[in-house]
């Protein structure tokens, strides 16, 4: 589809191709930007702030600990578990300068999820948060594992408030429970260990791993993309070329609310940020609206990133339309579809535009994105990313035409090598150098992509396609609906039906007012025959809404004959 005229949407300036190999590797860019923005502030956590030149400081330590007090060799997998602290771009950092394989763990992950994850990685190391390692006690002696490193949440912060953190977390609220990992080393011992020796760099190429980024597992166990730094830097190159319209080198503060674990946010946040130089802050747990909001209130912050979930309940936060936005400019979401009703209404309480990207775990993540520019779509993915090529395939394996749904094909430098150790896996997303992405789109006369819905969570009504997505924007209208989530279920007329699980915002909601709404904005087949009220949806770590749970839970409960 390369003769579709999306190139025409890009903001003036912007490359139709990028050099995937500006840099050699992510270690490259790292060195170069520690130099570039030394005194800058590079990350910020509960009030903590590390300058570039201490955030190298530290991640040296780390690495030297890596390298001269354990017997890691390039190649071998490193897993990461703690949520968005201090501590992981230390460790991440340390662990890429060594040449070592980084593997991002949930950190609510049940014990079973992480043996799964840590034994197909083949992971002899584990970075982990203390909150969460009695489950790894549980399951220890069933990995690989050699080495273990676990970390406060206030380890890098100085004096008293290093004590006090620790000691809250701890004995007060008592959220680390009881464990006992003799073999363990602290996180701060491990870095004093490293500080007196010297670290001998490591020789690194684009086609070295970097990554082994765990799929979501919403359509079956988890595989570990396997992405190199040439995929990471090329996406890098890309995303941030695309930015250069808004962001200034060194002096823009950017919000990291989503899990740095997750691959929108290792890439969007924490290494484009930081290819900028620019000011990260770094939420541990944006659940907690109230001190979210708070937190944001302390910075004049110039760029977030989130899901739409997450703006949808910073928008039904009273405190958080009383925050200055007089600084942002740049507002990006991903992860799953950006509501219409969400997008307009960021718009108006911001006065900044929601802008939709779009991309997988397997392709490092973004493959298209609107542009910055002002020339965006609500409801649309954007335009293809630099170098970036797409097209949309019927079941036959035959191109569609415009404005024809088809599964979205895609081949780029950002493409993973491949499912880690899984040909067979790989074999079945693949067609040449084609990646099969498993999502629906169409494409518009302009060049604009609108995602319509995973192909296997389409709804089949009476022979026609019902997408999940589309039922879900239309409600998210209504006034007293707060979230929606849309699955098929069994129906002897018409093979399936539309039903949908909400959770109210106005509890005066009732389910005659749903279907009535439904009638007004949906044609007959799209309407659901069925709904559920709740008090939540179930959500992944990002807070995107698994329709496969959903699913899978009310299987068990209702009959549809």
């Amino acid at each position: 589809m390369k003769d579709y005229p999306w190139y025409k949407q890009y903001p003036k300036g912007i490359p139709h191709e990028i050099d995937p190999d500006h840099y050699s590797s992510l270690v490259d860019l790292m060195d170069s930007v520690f130099t570039e923005f030394a005194d800058l502030p590079a990350m910020e956590n509960m009030g903590k702030v590390l300058s570039y030149s201490e955030l190298e400081e530290k991640v040296d330590q780390m690495a030297s600990f890596f390298q001269n007090e354990t017997k890691l060799e390039k190649g071998d997998r490193v897993a990461i578990q703690m949520p968005n602290l201090l501590q992981y771009p230390v460790a991440m950092f340390a662990a890429l300068k060594c040449g070592l394989v980084v593997v991002n763990i949930n950190p609510l992950y049940t014990a079973s999820e992480m043996k799964h994850q840590i034994n197909d990685a083949g992971a002899r190391a584990i970075v982990i948060v203390e909150n969460f390692a009695f489950n790894l006690e549980k399951i220890l002696s069933d990995t690989p594992l050699e080495y273990i490193i676990t970390t406060e949440i206030g380890d890098l912060f100085v004096g008293l408030k290093k004590w006090i953190t620790n000691f809250v977390v701890k004995r007060v609220k008592k959220m680390v429970p009881s464990f006992s990992l003799p073999t363990a080393i602290k996180f701060n011992d491990a870095m004093k260990l490293g500080q007196k020796k010297h670290f001998r760099q490591i020789e690194l190429m684009g086609d070295d791993l970097a990554f082994l980024q765990y799929t979501g597992g919403t359509t079956g166990v988890a595989k570990g993309a396997m992405l190199t730094h040439r995929n990471l830097v090329a996406n890098l190159e890309q995303v941030s070329g695309w930015l250069d319209v808004k962001l200034i080198k060194g002096k823009d503060i950017v919000i990291t609310a989503l899990p740095l674990y997750h691959i929108f946010a290792l890439t969007s946040n924490c290494f484009t940020m930081f290819k900028y130089g620019a000011h990260n802050v770094l939420i541990t747990n944006p659940r907690d609206m109230p001190a979210f909001i708070k937190e944001m209130g302390k910075h004049q912050f110039t760029v977030i990133t989130g899901v739409n979930t997450l703006f949808n309940g910073l928008l039904n936060q009273e405190a958080f339309a009383k925050l200055d936005f007089s600084k942002l400019k740049a507002a990006i979401g991903g992860g799953m579809a950006v509501q219409k009703a969400v997008a307009e209404k960021w718009q108006q309480v911001t006065g900044c535009v929601l802008v939709e990207g779009y991309g997988l775990t397997e392709t490092s993540p973004v493959l298209c994105v609107n542009p910055m520019d002002g020339n965006h779509r609500i409801g649309s993915i954007g335009v293809p990313m630099p170098s970036t090529d797409v097209k949309l395939m019927d079941d036959d394996g035959n191109e569609v035409g415009l404005n024809e749904p088809g599964e979205l094909w895609t081949k780029g430098p950002q493409v993973m090598k491949g499912y880690w150790e899984k040909p067979e896996e790989t074999k079945e997303v693949m067609e040449g150098d084609w990646f099969k992405t498993g999502d629906i789109a169409t494409l518009d006369e302009e060049g604009f992509l609108r995602i319509v819905d995973r192909k296997k969570e389409m709804i089949l009504v009476s022979g026609f396609n019902v997408y999940p997505n589309e039922i879900e924007d239309a409600l998210a209208g209504h006034p007293k609906i707060l979230e929606v989530g849309a699955i098929g279920v069994p129906s002897k007329r018409s093979t399936e039906a539309v039903k949908v699980f909400i959770v109210k915002k106005d509890d005066s909601l009732t389910e005659e007012e749903v279907l009535a709404y439904s009638k007004e904005n949906l044609t007959a087949y799209k309407c659901p025959k069925h709904v559920e009220f709740c008090d939540e949806l179930p959500k992944s770590n990002v807070g995107k809404i698994l329709r496969r749970i959903l699913k899978e839970n009310d299987a068990k409960v209702n009959s549809y004959e």
